[in-house]
């Protein structure tokens, strides 16, 4: 799908043609499309086919006519009914006429470009929209941890109760989104270092204060994806911990028991041999049966307060 924007009289308007300082979006493009905006532009068409691959890394490709800035973005992903989180790369291609960006789905980040509610956001001002493309990049990776952390938080008070492997398998997955995250906030750091060094992306004074919070917000993101994936470990294992040493409570339990009430199994053994009543004691006794049962339940209980004493139940 493309979607073409421009500012006009401070308001973002959606155009039908492409003109000189216009946002070109392209959301999930067809191969056509691809080739019809490269052939365009000037622009090589595996550049804009980059975005499109989910493990492409972040990077920045700066040629004659036009510079690529490939970013990873945070991104919500549903599975078995539930929501996870994932990233996917943001391509930005900035050339002489007009700023284009391409992106396997539609994402909230450049859904806030596109509603207008971007203060201070100008298609024609292509530098300052890569930084303001940046900055609510980090600002979402930021919502979206702390959204991981409730989650992770009500999912550990699920453990407290029921500790299943439903619980463990969830606590993976976020801690799997983080690592995600970690990596892709790190590659994007990259990204920021040779933004700021790279003399083919023109830095205004007064963008400079923006690209400054950029790097800020980015290395918070990255300070927080740090501390909620070394807190997340340090529960699965604790938790991990718990349920194994439950499980050996358990089978002590049940070991304990198996114990006690196999004593009246080998005495009912015992006198359930075949051979002469005269060896057997209490055997010519009219009240033997429950003699000989009163004394396996006494050797039973004899055994339980011993192992009741030892902590074993």
């Amino acid at each position: 799908m493309i979607q073409i924007f421009m500012t006009e009289d401070g308001v973002v308007r959606q155009k039908e043609e492409a003109e000189a300082g216009a946002w070109i979006a392209l959301t999930d493009p067809t191969a056509t499309e691809i080739l019809s905006v490269a052939k365009q532009y000037n622009i090589d068409p595996d550049h804009l086919r980059a975005p499109l691959d989910e493990e492409e890394r972040s990077r920045i490709e700066v040629e004659d006519n036009y510079t690529l800035v490939l970013v990873d973005i945070p991104s919500i992903e549903e599975r078995s009914g539930k929501d996870w989180y994932v990233t996917i790369p943001l391509g930005i291609v900035t050339t002489n006429q007009v700023i284009i960006t391409v992106c396997l789905e539609e994402t909230p980040i450049l859904d806030a470009f596109m509603d207008g509610r971007v203060k201070d956001f100008h298609t024609y001002m292509k530098t300052r929209f890569i930084l303001q493309v940046l900055y609510r990049n980090a600002s979402q990776y930021l919502q979206y941890l702390r959204v991981i952390d409730k989650k992770s938080d009500q999912v550990e008070e699920k453990l407290h109760q029921s500790q299943k492997n439903q619980e463990l398998i969830e606590l993976l997955e976020l801690e799997k989104s983080l690592v995600y995250f970690t990596t892709s906030l790190r590659g994007n750091e990259m990204v920021l270092e040779k933004l700021m060094r790279s003399e083919k992306v023109k830095k205004y004074p007064e963008d400079m204060e923006l690209l400054e919070d950029v790097i800020t917000e980015n290395k918070q993101a990255i300070e927080m994806a740090n501390i909620y994936s070394g807190i997340l470990s340090g529960t699965m294992d604790a938790f991990a911990s718990v349920i194994s040493n439950n499980l050996n409570i358990v089978m002590k339990f049940l070991a304990t028991v198996t114990i006690v009430m196999s004593i009246p199994t080998m005495v009912a053994s015992f006198y359930g041999m075949n051979v002469n009543t005269h060896g057997m004691p209490f055997a010519e006794s009219v009240y033997g049966f429950w003699v000989v049962l009163g004394i396996a339940a006494l050797v039973s209980l004899v055994v339980a307060i011993i192992f009741s004493k030892k902590n074993m139940f």
